[in-house]
């Protein structure tokens, strides 16, 4: 991330430049962290965070509303399908091997949002801009001839995965991400204190801060997930909690 004093400060210039000239006024994609700085010193413009999908990561800051602008937002966004040429001779191919084979062609990162992979395809949100000259140049994803088309997103992605049932000791954050990515509490609550869990786009002052239902909570290098809620107590005083687990 960018200084942060910098990086108030170019977001502060965008919302005055929406708000003085009745504009919507975009980013390009934030990151976890940087949304967070952003919400924690929100400008008076209003705004909303877009990434192509409701559980995007990355997210453009869209500064302006229907009221202001006399119309309605139409954030610049645009989604890829990276597909193998041959899929059967295709190589496993991962987040990190799009986004590596994506550099390569020397694009920014903040020019791109989130990389989802639905059966060895990846669907890339990015910039409307960049998307024509990612179509004609993206050949190949490590040794795997490719291409690159417009697309909308599939519908398994746009559809919430299905509910999943786990013990925890109570809702706290801690508790959850642990019982989510099986690990031990200590492993949550370092990764909790290393700035590397957020919820809903937000850094969470605590490890004890008990999840609201609905939020997205992200684990940087691990996933993410939406809490849905307690299910019940069990018998022994623990309680069934309901999550989303995307992988």
């Amino acid at each position: 991330m960018e200084n942060e004093a910098l990086l108030k400060n170019r977001l502060a210039e965008l919302a005055m430049r929406s708000y003085s000239r009745g504009i919507w006024v975009y980013s390009e994609f934030l990151t976890l962290a940087e949304q967070d700085v952003l919400l924690k010193n929100p400008p008076e413009t209003p705004f909303t965070l877009f990434g192509g999908l409701s559980t995007s990561e990355r997210k453009l800051a869209c500064f302006g509303s229907a009221e202001l602008c006399g119309y309605e937002a139409a954030p610049p966004v645009a989604c890829l399908k990276l597909s193998p040429v041959q899929q059967k001779f295709a190589d496993p191919l991962t987040h990190r091997d799009f986004l590596g084979a994506l550099m390569s062609l020397g694009l920014r990162r903040e020019v791109m949002g989130d990389i989802e992979i639905v059966d060895n395809v990846g669907y890339l949100f990015c910039l409307e801009s960049v998307a024509p000259f990612i179509a004609d140049n993206l050949t190949s994803v490590r040794h795997t001839t490719m291409r690159a088309a417009p697309s909308e997103p599939p519908e398994k992605l746009s559809a919430p995965p299905p509910l999943t049932e786990l013990v925890v000791a109570s809702e706290r954050l801690d508790a959850a991400v642990a019982a989510v990515f099986r690990l031990s509490r200590s492993e949550a609550q370092a990764l909790i204190d290393a700035q590397q869990v957020f919820i809903s786009g937000r850094l969470p002052k605590s490890a004890a801060l008990d999840i609201p239902p609905g939020a997205v909570v992200s684990v940087r290098h691990h996933g993410r997930f939406v809490y849905e809620g307690v299910a019940r107590e069990t018998k022994k005083g623990k309680l069934r909690v309901l999550v989303r687990i995307y992988t």
